[in-house]
């Protein structure tokens, strides 16, 4: 029992496998987070655009009265004002140290 547990503790075989297991795994893992942040970062750009895109529709309309021989309608009309983020680059995911927008 005691040569087994002797023969365990000197055995080293799987000692270099493990260690480019973690070296490999660690780097797998750190590209997968930039990758993943570089993808968050592209999705909110590209509904930033479509936000953008629904606050340009211009949504005022206007139309005038009828009148007839017995009867008559009036007009209505509205204007479509200016609302807070209507305009691109409202939304800013990263900001930079110096105050600047990656």
């Amino acid at each position: 029992m005691f040569q087994l547990i002797r023969d365990l503790y000197a055995d080293e075989a799987g000692f270099i496998i493990s260690s480019e297991m973690v070296l490999v795994g660690t780097i797998t893992v750190l590209g997968m987070v930039v990758g993943l942040s570089e993808v968050a970062f592209n999705i909110n750009q590209e509904l930033e655009d479509v936000g953008s895109a629904f606050g340009s529709i211009n949504q005022a309309y206007s139309y005038t009265g009828a009148a007839g021989g017995k009867g008559s309608s009036n007009g209505s009309s509205n204007n479509d004002e200016w609302d807070h983020g209507d305009h691109d680059g409202d939304v800013i995911c990263d900001v930079a140290p110096t105050g600047e927008s990656y």
